[in-house]
């Protein structure tokens, strides 16, 4: 099991303010790690990381939103492949199956409730144990994901009358009862060796060092974590030695049979790295490098933090100055591989309703890639910034550019040079037709990063929302000449190869955008309206399903279907398309039409009623086809 969001001390028999029975249990009779540590302090890059055994570093996902390559082996393969059924209960849309961990697994329940990107434990939990009362096949993995304690902190009753006040705190003892039921249930159905490991992903700020939630800092609030292992070999105690969560992917592969190195069955000691790269990726802040052995935890942002843990748990007295670290430490610090600041964002990759939806948990990627300064600020010393830099996202994100902008101003009066904050408030004032104002900020944006494709792909956006649209052409060809892989380019250029008449220049450009991320059906229906127009009938047809078996009931694109099967000879699918078209549709009357010719081809005995019904409800564009159309003629139809 993994627990979002949870800090070490607030979970367990040495949690102060919280009760955790189920967790506690679990801890009197396993291996309580004391000194366990997240990799990166977001959810995606650590999870990548326990089902990889890999650092952010090598497995390649620095920030939600990424996608874990493919060559990267991930734990349910390495089982599955020994004759494990496997099976994986998420919580929370940020680890959906596009995001690659859901290789290897035979099931991978990541369904959310209709309308949220997240569920409760509780529903989580129901999921898992029907699975559990189904599943007889022996050997079983299965990793069960709960969302909770995750901003916001809405814990359900009785825990939120419990811990008045305390919300993230309800919303752990929330969590612990689900774990409870989880547990009891895995064992009662389960038999022969049993083994259970229950880690944190990472922990919540809640105002230490300045941090409110997670994601921008390196402290023991958000990067120590929970970690409990109960299984064979294992035995019960606690144990101060420091390790990192990706040893989850060495121990279970050590509970399979599958080689003990590096599992936390052993006694090794080993210097625990992790990392905090979204201010350095986001804003163009230091990147920030963590190492600890022993008591001592160092970090390196620009300058080098050092702490004794063990002795000072909340980080409040900093022995850089007089610490003596191990050369093994420094080496490790210095030499861990920084990302390239040149890639591409975040969430460059994915669709405006999968960044949506990501923004509404709190996770917003950067537009543009950083620019390295010199004199780049350590986060920690903008700590007064990261409210503000959250709320605006999530501002822009939801397109309310009015209360963002004040926001991106304030950002950039303390941080001058943020590029994505000056593009972000360029995009804002070009939205709401702010001209004169959009075309200052784009100027400030250009004066941070001379040359940027960045800047020159907002602003051809900029110029394509308007009546001097063709300005953006040169812009946008240039820049996909230089990065053909770059997405809102890509975009841009295809609604403007439309504007053009440049229509099958545009359901190219489409096309390759689709294979790298997933269309919406909107943009499904066009892509369909497109080709249809350029006589691509196979391509049309095959966008309209695709748009169709997304929308269900709300597929309003039954006629084009119909008339797309009809001109390929597919009779009865193009019957079927046209019988599912609703009197309310504009164009009722031509499918009234279409329908009938259909009837006439299949040789359908009621054929001579559909003629009629079509010609009773013609209009002035139907009613000369209907004259005109020789299928209507006295006389057999043709076979």
């Amino acid at each position: 099991m993994t627990l979002d969001t949870t800090r070490a001390d607030s979970i367990g028999p040495e949690a102060a303010g919280v009760r955790t029975p189920a967790f506690d249990a679990l801890a009197a009779r396993g291996r309580c790690f004391r000194q366990a540590y997240a990799t990166a302090p977001e959810t995606l890059p650590s999870h990548c990381s326990m089902l990889t055994g890999l650092l952010p570093a090598a497995h390649g996902v620095r920030e939600n939103g990424r996608t874990l390559p493919e060559d990267r082996g991930v734990l349910a393969e390495r089982l599955r492949q020994d004759g494990y059924r496997t099976a994986a209960f998420l919580s929370s849309f940020v680890l959906d199956r596009r995001f690659g961990l859901a290789r290897g697994f035979d099931v991978y329940d990541d369904e959310l409730p209709s309308g949220r990107n997240e569920r409760t434990a509780l529903e989580t939990t129901d999921r898992a144990l029907a699975h559990l009362r189904q599943e007889r096949h022996r050997p079983l993995f299965v990793w069960v994901h709960y969302f909770e304690p995750h901003h916001p902190y809405v814990p359900p009753e009785p825990y939120r009358g419990r811990y008045p006040g305390k919300p993230y705190l309800g919303e752990v003892a929330a969590m612990d009862e689900q774990l409870g039921r989880l547990v009891a249930a895995f064992e009662d159905r389960t038999e022969g060796p049993r083994a259970i490991l229950v880690a944190g992903d990472h922990g919540e700020g809640l105002g230490d060092h300045g941090e409110s939630q997670h994601g921008n800092l390196l402290y023991q609030s958000t990067m120590h974590v929970p970690l409990v292992a109960v299984g064979p070999g294992v035995a019960p105690g606690a144990i101060d030695t420091p390790v990192s969560t990706r040893k989850v992917f060495h121990t279970v592969l050590d509970w399979a049979g599958q080689g003990a190195a590096a599992s936390l069955r052993g006694e090794g000691d080993e210097i625990v790295l992790a990392e905090a790269m979204k201010p350095f990726l986001a804003y163009g802040w230091q990147p920030q490098v963590m190492a600890v052995q022993g008591s001592r935890k160092a970090i390196l942002a620009g300058a080098l933090e050092v702490y004794d843990v063990v002795a000072d748990p909340r980080e409040t007295s900093d022995l850089a100055a007089g610490a003596d670290l191990p050369r093994a430490v420094r080496d490790a610090l210095r030499e861990y591989p920084l990302p390239s600041p040149g890639a591409p964002p975040a969430l460059g990759g994915l669709g405006e309703e999968a960044r949506r939806r990501l923004a509404s948990l709190g996770y917003v990627g950067a537009v543009a890639a950083p620019v390295v300064r010199k004199d780049a600020p350590r986060p920690i010393d903008r700590v007064r910034l990261f409210d503000a830099l959250d709320r605006a996202s999530g501002l822009f994100v939801r397109e309310e550019y009015a209360e963002a902008v004040p926001l991106y101003e304030r950002i950039l009066a303390e941080d001058p040079g943020n590029l994505d904050a000056a593009l972000r408030l360029a995009t804002a004032h070009s939205s709401l037709g702010h001209r004169e104002r959009a075309a200052a900020a784009f100027r400030r944006a250009g004066e941070i990063a001379p040359g940027s494709p960045d800047v020159r792909t907002y602003l051809a956006l900029h110029y394509a929302r308007g009546e001097d649209w063709e300005r953006a052409v040169p812009l946008l060809e240039r820049v996909v000449a230089e990065t053909p892989d770059r997405l809102p380019a890509l975009e841009a250029l295809a609604v403007v190869r439309e504007r053009q008449g440049r229509v099958r220049d545009a359901v190219e450009l489409r096309q390759k955008v689709y294979r790298t991320r997933t269309p919406s059906p909107a943009e499904l229906v066009r892509l369909g309206q497109l080709a249809m127009s350029v006589g691509d009938t196979a391509l049309a047809t095959a966008s309209f399903e695709q748009a169709r078996a997304r929308q269900a009931g709300s597929f309003a694109h039954d006629l084009e279907l119909g008339v797309l099967y009809l001109a390929a000879r597919r009779f009865q699918k193009a019957r079927e398309s046209l019988d599912r078209v609703r009197p309310s549709h504009p164009e009722y009357p031509m499918a009234l039409f279409k329908r009938a010719q259909v009837s006439v081809l299949l040789r359908e005995p009621d054929r001579a009623a559909r003629i009629e019904a079509a010609r009773r409800r013609a209009d002035a564009t139907t009613r000369p086809l209907i004259e005109r159309e020789r299928l209507f003629q006295e006389g057999p139809p043709p076979r």
